[in-house]
């Protein structure tokens, strides 16, 4: 019994030497949206993600577009034009370099393309042609040209 009651009291010992330790609970919110912690860098990164997904929406469509003009550019039909076009051009001009430059034929000459004038005078004394093209916004470039020394 005696050892008995030393145990009893070693027990007793051990639980009184043990004390209960505690705190408050808090709850708080995880999310920056409803704490408030950090806000501002949530704020700015989802901004930055929306930002993000639009303009690679907007870039998906501009490459979409691009893609379709250059399969409408590249049809059979597309490519005819332009050369029938390139050629029609190059006889117009062609045409009217030769005007500028026969010997018995006019001194002046002009013609309207697309909304532009070409007018051309030819200054024998001086043996040049000045060409002069004003654009429909006024806008103008002027060549001057010497009737000689080609060399064919």
């Amino acid at each position: 019994m005696k050892y008995f009651m030393g145990a009893m009291i070693g027990i007793g010992l051990m639980f009184v030497g043990v004390g209960a330790n505690a705190d408050t609970l808090t709850f708080q919110f995880n999310n920056p949206s409803f704490s408030g912690q950090g806000y501002s860098n949530h704020v700015l990164a989802i901004e930055q993600l929306q930002y993000q997904r639009k303009q690679e929406l907007k870039d998906e469509a501009e490459a979409a577009q691009r893609e379709a003009e250059r399969e409408a550019a590249n049809t059979t039909l597309a490519k005819f034009l332009n050369n029938v076009e390139s050629r029609i051009y190059a006889n117009i001009s062609k045409n009217l370099v030769d005007s500028m430059f026969e010997d018995n034929g006019a001194t002046s000459g002009s013609a309207d393309i697309e909304g532009a004038n070409i007018y051309w005078v030819k200054d024998v004394t001086a043996g040049t042609i000045t060409v002069q093209i004003t654009e429909a916004d006024g806008g103008y470039t002027e060549l001057v040209v010497p009737l000689t020394g080609f060399g064919f």
